[in-house]
């Protein structure tokens, strides 16, 4: 069977990378792209990487194409709480990589997006889409909201140890993150001569990644966490690094290390635990990179990540892939560019 598959967002770097990696997927049709600004227009005039791959047009609105099996929501957060209720109805099975799913807590929602959320009952049965950490609750979910792409590399690095019981449950996350993950839209934090040569902290506790990061600590560590998120934009376009810090309950070796993260992602297809993990190693792939030192009474582990990948669009299709019961990988089994 092919499933049909429309994008609600199809020219943002998420949209956009959606389409690179679904125009070639074995099991889907590529069957929709909502654009406003290029309703009418080939999507390969806007997206020229696409030439070759896919002939339709963008469209103004999803509801446009017909018979969809499956739809991604890559816009800007307050899009999806607002076009998922009507499709989840018709039976079309949703993923949004905006956010508007991602806080099961209404009022932790309103806090850190502004606004209040207008679809409760989509936000109660959302499934975070983690497959590494919530593979089962994905399996067959009509409703997935994808995670963060600071939130994915944190966290991925953060729950083992949490698992294990042995860090106290307040860490410290140093993330940097290529200028890609700002999305498409320029500001003056952006332009070139301002952080081409430069590291930037930004959004220190504001950023709307943080909550995430601790609600998932707070189901591993079984209770309140206590989670400090700086983000920082360093001068590469893809890739993320959250360098994770733990206060150990007692001091541990390296092989008690190696052996709680082995014991978690040792039968991973996507997540490698290494001794030194590389941003290049991962990019343009969907492939995350682990490590973890022990430090005495402390430990630090990092999570690294592509950010459009993993991050956001890459771990979409393979949550899609696990709610349709397609083999997970479908579509995404290539290695990262390694230079």
């Amino acid at each position: 069977m092919t499933y049909r598959v429309g994008i609600i967002g199809g020219t943002g770097y998420t949209g956009s990378e959606l389409s690179r990696i679904l125009c070639r997927h074995p099991d889907v049709e590529l069957a929709a792209l909502t654009s406003r600004t290029n309703a009418g227009k080939k999507v390969s005039s806007v997206n020229t990487f696409l030439k070759g791959y896919t002939d339709i047009e963008f469209t103004e609105k999803i509801s446009d194409t017909k018979d969809l099996d499956f739809v991604m929501v890559a816009t800007p957060r307050g899009v999806a709480m607002n076009e998922v209720p009507a499709l989840t109805e018709q039976g079309i099975k949703c993923i949004d990589l905006s956010g508007d799913y991602r806080l099961k807590d209404p009022a932790e929602y309103e806090k850190w997006y502004g606004t209040a959320h207008t679809d409760t009952e989509g936000l109660k049965k959302a499934v975070f889409g983690l497959p590494e950490l919530f593979r089962d609750k994905i399996r067959g979910a009509d409703l997935v909201a994808n995670p963060g792409c600071y939130a994915t590399s944190a966290i991925l690095a953060v729950a083992p140890l949490m698992k294990s019981g042995l860090a106290y449950p307040d860490v410290f996350v140093d993330g940097k993150s290529g200028t890609s993950g700002a999305g498409m839209k320029p500001s003056e934090r952006l332009h070139h001569p301002t952080c081409g040569e430069s590291v930037i902290p930004y959004s220190v506790a504001t950023h709307r990644h943080q909550p995430e990061i601790a609600m998932v600590t707070d189901m591993f560590a079984g209770g309140k966490s206590d989670i400090m998120f700086v983000p920082h934009l360093v001068p590469i376009v893809r890739g993320i690094i959250s360098s994770c810090y733990f206060r150990m309950k007692k001091e541990v070796s390296q092989e008690e290390i190696d052996s709680v993260y082995e014991k978690q992602y040792g039968a991973e297809r996507f997540v490698q635990y290494v001794p030194e993990p590389s941003i290049r190693a991962v990019v343009g792939s969907n492939h995350a990179q682990v490590g973890a030192k022990a430090y005495g009474g402390r430990a630090v582990a990092f999570g690294v990540i592509d950010n459009l990948m993993k991050g956001a669009s890459g771990q979409a299709v393979q949550n899609m892939n696990l709610m349709l019961g397609l083999d997970e990988a479908a579509g995404l089994d290539f290695p990262g560019l390694g230079v």
